[in-house]
Protein backbone atom coordinates (compact mmCIF):
# COMPACT_ATOMS: atom_id res chain seq x y z
CA UNK A 1 0.00 0.00 0.00
CA UNK A 2 1.32 3.44 -0.94
CA UNK A 3 0.78 6.59 1.14
CA UNK A 4 1.68 10.13 0.13
CA UNK A 5 2.19 13.22 2.27
CA UNK A 6 3.99 16.52 1.84
CA UNK A 7 6.68 15.72 4.40
CA UNK A 8 7.80 12.44 5.98
CA UNK A 9 9.60 12.68 9.32
CA UNK A 10 11.46 9.60 10.51
CA UNK A 11 11.74 9.69 14.30
CA UNK A 12 9.24 10.85 16.94
CA UNK A 13 11.77 12.04 19.47
CA UNK A 14 11.83 15.66 20.66
CA UNK A 15 13.26 17.01 17.38
CA UNK A 16 10.84 15.08 15.17
CA UNK A 17 7.81 16.09 17.22
CA UNK A 18 8.94 19.72 17.50
CA UNK A 19 9.42 19.86 13.73
CA UNK A 20 5.94 18.43 13.09
CA UNK A 21 4.52 20.95 15.56
CA UNK A 22 5.99 23.82 13.52
CA UNK A 23 3.28 23.14 10.92
CA UNK A 24 0.33 23.45 13.29
CA UNK A 25 -1.19 26.35 11.35
CA UNK A 26 -0.37 24.96 7.91
CA UNK A 27 -2.22 22.77 5.42
CA UNK A 28 0.95 20.77 4.72
CA UNK A 29 0.45 17.09 5.55
CA UNK A 30 3.08 15.56 7.81
CA UNK A 31 3.63 11.83 8.45
CA UNK A 32 5.86 10.86 11.37
CA UNK A 33 7.25 7.31 11.37
CA UNK A 34 8.54 5.88 14.66
CA UNK A 35 9.82 2.40 15.49
CA UNK A 36 9.04 2.61 19.22
CA UNK A 37 5.60 1.62 20.54
CA UNK A 38 2.95 4.29 20.99
CA UNK A 39 2.99 3.93 24.77
CA UNK A 40 6.63 5.06 25.02
CA UNK A 41 5.88 8.13 22.88
CA UNK A 42 2.55 9.03 24.47
CA UNK A 43 3.78 8.44 28.03
CA UNK A 44 7.58 8.82 28.05
CA UNK A 45 9.33 7.46 31.12
CA UNK A 46 11.67 9.47 33.33
CA UNK A 47 15.20 8.94 32.02
CA UNK A 48 17.30 11.00 34.44
CA UNK A 49 18.09 13.77 31.97
CA UNK A 50 17.41 17.42 32.79
CA UNK A 51 17.54 19.72 29.77
CA UNK A 52 18.96 23.24 30.07
CA UNK A 53 16.85 25.45 27.82
CA UNK A 54 17.99 28.82 26.55
CA UNK A 55 15.59 31.76 26.33
CA UNK A 56 15.56 31.28 22.55
CA UNK A 57 14.37 27.70 23.04
CA UNK A 58 11.72 28.92 25.46
CA UNK A 59 10.45 31.33 22.82
CA UNK A 60 10.27 28.56 20.21
CA UNK A 61 8.37 26.28 22.57
CA UNK A 62 6.02 29.10 23.55
CA UNK A 63 5.26 29.80 19.89
CA UNK A 64 4.45 26.12 19.43
CA UNK A 65 2.11 26.11 22.43
CA UNK A 66 4.33 23.54 24.14
CA UNK A 67 5.79 25.68 26.93
CA UNK A 68 2.30 26.39 28.22
CA UNK A 69 1.81 22.66 28.84
CA UNK A 70 4.65 22.42 31.38
CA UNK A 71 3.76 22.27 35.05
CA UNK A 72 5.21 25.55 36.43
CA UNK A 73 6.45 23.62 39.47
CA UNK A 74 8.63 21.50 37.17
CA UNK A 75 10.33 24.42 35.45
CA UNK A 76 13.54 24.92 37.40
CA UNK A 77 15.36 28.27 37.40
CA UNK A 78 19.01 28.36 36.40
CA UNK A 79 20.23 31.56 38.03
CA UNK A 80 24.03 31.33 37.79
CA UNK A 81 26.76 28.94 36.61
CA UNK A 82 30.23 28.10 37.87
CA UNK A 83 33.10 26.13 36.36
CA UNK A 84 35.82 24.53 38.48
CA UNK A 85 39.12 22.84 37.68
CA UNK A 86 40.23 19.92 39.84
CA UNK A 87 38.48 21.00 43.04
CA UNK A 88 35.92 23.50 44.35
CA UNK A 89 38.40 26.13 45.51
CA UNK A 90 38.14 28.55 42.57
CA UNK A 91 35.40 29.09 40.00
CA UNK A 92 34.86 30.81 36.69
CA UNK A 93 31.56 32.49 37.57
CA UNK A 94 28.74 33.39 35.18
CA UNK A 95 25.81 35.59 36.12
CA UNK A 96 22.98 37.05 34.08
CA UNK A 97 24.52 39.84 31.93
CA UNK A 98 23.60 43.30 33.19
CA UNK A 99 22.40 44.43 29.77
CA UNK A 100 19.88 41.57 29.57
CA UNK A 101 18.68 42.24 33.09
CA UNK A 102 18.23 45.95 32.37
CA UNK A 103 16.66 45.75 28.92
CA UNK A 104 14.36 42.74 29.31
CA UNK A 105 12.26 40.82 31.78
CA UNK A 106 14.78 37.98 31.82
CA UNK A 107 15.68 37.08 35.40
CA UNK A 108 17.80 33.95 34.91
CA UNK A 109 20.41 32.36 32.67
CA UNK A 110 17.96 29.69 31.55
CA UNK A 111 15.56 26.98 32.65
CA UNK A 112 15.89 23.29 33.43
CA UNK A 113 13.09 20.90 32.46
CA UNK A 114 13.12 17.10 32.61
CA UNK A 115 13.51 15.43 29.24
CA UNK A 116 10.44 13.23 29.69
CA UNK A 117 8.28 16.30 30.44
CA UNK A 118 9.47 17.98 27.24
CA UNK A 119 8.67 14.88 25.21
CA UNK A 120 5.27 14.56 26.88
CA UNK A 121 4.33 18.17 26.15
CA UNK A 122 5.47 17.90 22.54
CA UNK A 123 3.44 14.74 21.95
CA UNK A 124 0.36 16.18 23.64
CA UNK A 125 0.54 19.19 21.32
CA UNK A 126 1.25 17.26 18.12
CA UNK A 127 -1.38 14.55 18.63
CA UNK A 128 -4.11 17.20 18.34
CA UNK A 129 -2.95 18.51 14.97
CA UNK A 130 -5.23 17.37 12.13
CA UNK A 131 -2.49 17.59 9.50
CA UNK A 132 -0.02 15.37 11.39
CA UNK A 133 -0.18 11.56 11.42
CA UNK A 134 2.07 9.62 13.81
CA UNK A 135 2.66 5.97 12.96
CA UNK A 136 4.42 3.95 15.67
CA UNK A 137 5.60 0.34 16.00
CA UNK A 138 7.01 0.49 12.50
CA UNK A 139 10.48 -0.15 11.13
CA UNK A 140 11.86 1.66 8.10
CA UNK A 141 13.50 -0.82 5.75
CA UNK A 142 14.87 1.55 3.14
CA UNK A 143 15.02 5.22 2.17
CA UNK A 144 15.52 6.60 -1.33
CA UNK A 145 15.15 9.99 -2.96
CA UNK A 146 14.92 11.24 -6.51
CA UNK A 147 14.65 14.64 -8.13
CA UNK A 148 10.85 14.36 -7.89
CA UNK A 149 10.14 12.78 -4.47
CA UNK A 150 11.32 10.74 -1.50
CA UNK A 151 10.48 7.06 -1.01
CA UNK A 152 10.31 5.18 2.28
CA UNK A 153 9.67 1.44 2.48
CA UNK A 154 8.63 -0.22 5.74
CA UNK A 155 9.42 -3.78 6.76
CA UNK A 156 5.75 -4.71 6.25
CA UNK A 157 6.00 -3.71 2.59
CA UNK A 158 4.09 -0.43 2.85
CA UNK A 159 5.60 2.49 0.96
CA UNK A 160 5.42 6.19 1.73
CA UNK A 161 6.24 9.03 -0.64
CA UNK A 162 6.65 12.74 -0.02
CA UNK A 163 8.03 15.96 -1.42
CA UNK A 164 10.55 16.11 1.42
CA UNK A 165 12.08 13.57 3.79
CA UNK A 166 13.34 14.66 7.22
CA UNK A 167 15.63 12.46 9.31
CA UNK A 168 15.16 12.89 13.05
CA UNK A 169 16.01 9.40 14.25
CA UNK A 170 19.23 9.47 16.36
CA UNK A 171 22.94 10.20 16.52
CA UNK A 172 23.49 6.82 14.83
CA UNK A 173 20.95 7.87 12.22
CA UNK A 174 19.71 5.16 9.85
CA UNK A 175 18.38 7.88 7.56
CA UNK A 176 21.77 9.60 7.40
CA UNK A 177 23.47 6.35 6.39
CA UNK A 178 20.77 5.51 3.82
CA UNK A 179 21.26 8.91 2.22
CA UNK A 180 25.02 8.36 2.02
CA UNK A 181 25.81 11.30 4.28
CA UNK A 182 29.04 10.96 6.23
CA UNK A 183 29.63 12.33 9.71
CA UNK A 184 32.43 13.38 12.02
CA UNK A 185 32.04 11.01 14.97
CA UNK A 186 33.76 11.18 18.33
CA UNK A 187 33.47 8.25 20.70
CA UNK A 188 34.72 9.81 23.92
CA UNK A 189 35.23 6.40 25.52
CA UNK A 190 33.12 7.53 28.46
CA UNK A 191 29.68 7.08 29.91
CA UNK A 192 27.34 9.61 31.49
CA UNK A 193 25.58 8.74 34.75
CA UNK A 194 22.55 10.85 35.67
CA UNK A 195 20.47 10.85 38.85
CA UNK A 196 18.87 13.18 41.37
CA UNK A 197 20.09 13.80 44.90
CA UNK A 198 18.59 15.64 47.85
CA UNK A 199 20.65 17.67 50.34
CA UNK A 200 20.10 20.00 53.31
CA UNK A 201 21.99 23.04 51.95
CA UNK A 202 20.64 25.18 49.11
CA UNK A 203 22.12 24.83 45.62
CA UNK A 204 21.25 28.54 45.13
CA UNK A 205 19.89 27.81 41.64
CA UNK A 206 23.49 27.61 40.45
CA UNK A 207 24.76 25.08 37.93
CA UNK A 208 28.24 23.80 38.73
CA UNK A 209 30.62 22.03 36.36
CA UNK A 210 33.70 20.57 38.01
CA UNK A 211 36.40 18.99 35.90
CA UNK A 212 37.74 16.69 38.58
CA UNK A 213 40.81 14.67 37.74
CA UNK A 214 39.67 11.42 36.12
CA UNK A 215 35.98 12.35 35.96
CA UNK A 216 33.63 15.28 35.47
CA UNK A 217 30.82 16.22 37.84
CA UNK A 218 27.99 18.53 36.79
CA UNK A 219 25.39 19.71 39.31
CA UNK A 220 22.13 21.01 37.85
CA UNK A 221 19.89 22.82 40.35
CA UNK A 222 16.23 21.85 40.57
CA UNK A 223 14.56 22.81 43.83
CA UNK A 224 16.75 24.42 46.52
CA UNK A 225 17.41 21.03 48.06
CA UNK A 226 17.19 18.87 44.96
CA UNK A 227 19.95 18.60 42.36
CA UNK A 228 20.52 16.53 39.24
CA UNK A 229 24.00 14.97 39.18
CA UNK A 230 25.76 14.24 35.89
CA UNK A 231 28.94 12.20 36.22
CA UNK A 232 31.09 11.63 33.15
CA UNK A 233 33.56 8.81 33.66
CA UNK A 234 35.96 6.71 31.60
CA UNK A 235 34.53 3.39 30.42
CA UNK A 236 37.27 1.52 32.27
CA UNK A 237 36.04 2.95 35.58
CA UNK A 238 32.33 2.82 34.88
CA UNK A 239 31.57 -0.61 36.35
CA UNK A 240 33.06 0.31 39.71
CA UNK A 241 30.74 3.32 39.99
CA UNK A 242 27.66 1.64 38.51
CA UNK A 243 27.98 -1.28 40.94
CA UNK A 244 27.72 0.93 44.03
CA UNK A 245 24.63 0.77 46.23
CA UNK A 246 22.47 3.88 46.57
CA UNK A 247 24.09 4.69 49.90
CA UNK A 248 27.61 4.14 48.55
CA UNK A 249 26.93 6.27 45.45
CA UNK A 250 25.49 9.07 47.58
CA UNK A 251 28.59 9.00 49.78
CA UNK A 252 30.85 9.07 46.72
CA UNK A 253 29.01 12.08 45.29
CA UNK A 254 29.21 13.86 48.63
CA UNK A 255 32.96 13.26 48.63
CA UNK A 256 33.30 14.43 45.01
CA UNK A 257 31.54 17.72 45.77
CA UNK A 258 33.55 18.30 48.95
CA UNK A 259 30.44 18.37 51.17
CA UNK A 260 29.30 21.62 49.51
CA UNK A 261 25.64 20.69 49.88
CA UNK A 262 25.82 18.66 53.09
CA UNK A 263 24.75 15.03 53.42
CA UNK A 264 23.71 13.59 50.06
CA UNK A 265 20.81 11.18 49.59
CA UNK A 266 19.78 9.61 46.29
CA UNK A 267 16.35 10.87 45.25
CA UNK A 268 15.50 8.61 42.33
CA UNK A 269 16.75 6.06 39.84
CA UNK A 270 20.21 6.01 38.26
CA UNK A 271 20.56 6.05 34.47
CA UNK A 272 23.61 5.86 32.25
CA UNK A 273 24.36 6.47 28.56
CA UNK A 274 27.38 6.10 26.25
CA UNK A 275 29.01 9.40 25.32
CA UNK A 276 29.21 9.94 21.58
CA UNK A 277 29.50 13.16 19.60
CA UNK A 278 28.49 13.42 15.96
CA UNK A 279 28.27 16.13 13.31
CA UNK A 280 27.00 15.32 9.81
CA UNK A 281 29.23 16.56 7.02
CA UNK A 282 26.12 17.99 5.39
CA UNK A 283 22.57 18.29 6.68
CA UNK A 284 20.90 17.80 3.31
CA UNK A 285 20.65 15.53 0.31
CA UNK A 286 18.28 15.35 -2.65
CA UNK A 287 14.81 16.08 -1.19
CA UNK A 288 16.04 15.24 2.30
CA UNK A 289 17.26 17.05 5.41
CA UNK A 290 18.59 16.11 8.85
CA UNK A 291 17.50 17.73 12.11
CA UNK A 292 18.17 17.20 15.81
CA UNK A 293 20.69 14.54 16.81
CA UNK A 294 20.66 13.09 13.29
CA UNK A 295 22.41 16.29 12.25
CA UNK A 296 24.40 17.12 15.41
CA UNK A 297 24.87 15.24 18.66
CA UNK A 298 26.77 17.34 21.19
CA UNK A 299 28.85 16.53 24.25
CA UNK A 300 26.58 17.53 27.17
CA UNK A 301 29.15 19.73 28.92
CA UNK A 302 27.92 22.93 27.25
CA UNK A 303 24.22 21.93 27.31
CA UNK A 304 23.75 22.95 23.67
CA UNK A 305 22.42 19.69 22.24
CA UNK A 306 18.66 20.07 22.63
CA UNK A 307 18.78 23.81 21.95
CA UNK A 308 20.56 23.28 18.63
CA UNK A 309 18.13 20.52 17.73
CA UNK A 310 15.17 22.78 18.45
CA UNK A 311 16.79 25.56 16.44
CA UNK A 312 17.16 23.18 13.47
CA UNK A 313 13.41 22.55 13.47
CA UNK A 314 12.66 26.27 13.42
CA UNK A 315 15.24 27.07 10.75
CA UNK A 316 14.08 24.36 8.35
CA UNK A 317 10.36 24.80 8.95
CA UNK A 318 10.51 28.57 8.37
CA UNK A 319 12.12 28.00 4.98
CA UNK A 320 9.50 25.39 4.09
CA UNK A 321 6.56 27.52 5.21
CA UNK A 322 7.83 30.55 3.29
CA UNK A 323 8.27 28.45 0.14
CA UNK A 324 4.84 26.89 0.52
CA UNK A 325 3.21 30.29 0.96
CA UNK A 326 4.78 31.42 -2.32
CA UNK A 327 3.77 28.22 -4.10
CA UNK A 328 7.39 27.10 -4.44
CA UNK A 329 8.81 23.58 -4.13
CA UNK A 330 9.29 22.75 -0.42
CA UNK A 331 11.98 20.21 -1.25
CA UNK A 332 13.99 22.24 -3.73
CA UNK A 333 17.77 22.05 -3.72
CA UNK A 334 18.04 25.82 -3.23
CA UNK A 335 15.88 25.70 -0.09
CA UNK A 336 17.87 22.81 1.33
CA UNK A 337 21.16 24.53 0.58
CA UNK A 338 19.99 27.58 2.56
CA UNK A 339 19.05 25.37 5.50
CA UNK A 340 22.40 23.58 5.41
CA UNK A 341 24.37 26.82 5.24
CA UNK A 342 22.42 28.47 8.07
CA UNK A 343 22.45 25.54 10.46
CA UNK A 344 26.10 24.68 9.76
CA UNK A 345 26.98 28.21 10.87
CA UNK A 346 25.06 27.62 14.10
CA UNK A 347 26.51 24.21 14.88
CA UNK A 348 29.98 23.63 13.50
CA UNK A 349 31.87 26.21 15.62
CA UNK A 350 30.05 25.04 18.77
CA UNK A 351 30.60 21.36 18.03
CA UNK A 352 34.33 21.63 17.42
CA UNK A 353 34.78 24.28 20.12
CA UNK A 354 33.05 22.06 22.68
CA UNK A 355 35.14 19.04 21.72
CA UNK A 356 38.33 21.12 22.02
CA UNK A 357 37.27 22.35 25.45
CA UNK A 358 36.49 18.80 26.57
CA UNK A 359 39.92 17.64 25.36
CA UNK A 360 41.58 20.45 27.30
CA UNK A 361 39.66 19.93 30.53
CA UNK A 362 39.91 16.13 30.59
CA UNK A 363 43.66 15.94 29.94
CA UNK A 364 45.10 15.30 33.41
CA UNK A 365 48.75 15.78 32.54
CA UNK A 366 50.33 18.29 34.93
CA UNK A 367 51.05 20.99 32.29
CA UNK A 368 47.42 20.87 31.11
CA UNK A 369 46.13 21.17 34.66
CA UNK A 370 48.12 24.36 34.98
CA UNK A 371 46.85 25.67 31.62
CA UNK A 372 43.26 25.03 32.70
CA UNK A 373 43.74 26.82 35.99
CA UNK A 374 45.25 29.84 34.24
CA UNK A 375 42.45 29.80 31.63
CA UNK A 376 39.76 29.97 34.32
CA UNK A 377 41.45 32.78 36.22
CA UNK A 378 42.18 34.86 33.13
CA UNK A 379 38.64 34.34 31.77
CA UNK A 380 37.16 35.64 35.01
CA UNK A 381 38.79 39.00 34.23
CA UNK A 382 37.70 39.24 30.59
CA UNK A 383 34.15 40.70 30.63
CA UNK A 384 33.64 40.47 26.82
CA UNK A 385 34.49 36.75 26.86
CA UNK A 386 32.24 36.12 29.85
CA UNK A 387 29.41 38.06 28.15
CA UNK A 388 29.82 35.96 24.99
CA UNK A 389 29.71 32.70 26.96
CA UNK A 390 26.73 33.94 28.97
CA UNK A 391 25.08 34.76 25.64
CA UNK A 392 25.56 31.17 24.56
CA UNK A 393 23.98 29.99 27.82
CA UNK A 394 20.99 32.29 27.56
CA UNK A 395 20.56 32.19 23.81
CA UNK A 396 20.57 36.00 23.83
Amino acid sequence: MNHHSDIIVIGAGPAGLAFACQFKNSDLRITVLEKAPLESIAHPAYDGREIALTHKSKEILQNLGVWQRFNPKEIYKLHEAKVYNGDFNYALHFKLPKDLKALSSIDRLGNLISNHNIRQALYDEVKELPNVTIITDTTVKSVQTSAQQAFVTLDNGDTYTSDLLVGADSRMSFVRRQLGIGADMNDFGRIVMVFRVSHPLSNEATAQECFLYGRTLALLPLHDNLTNCVITIDNTQADSLLSLSDEELAAEVQRMMSDKLGKITLAGTVHHYPLMGVHAKTFVSTRAALIGDSAVGMHPVTAHGFNLGLLSTETLSNLILNAHQKGDDIGSSSLLRRYNHTHQLHTRPLYHGTNAMVSLFTDDKKPMKMVRDVALRVSNHLPPLKRWIAGQLTGK
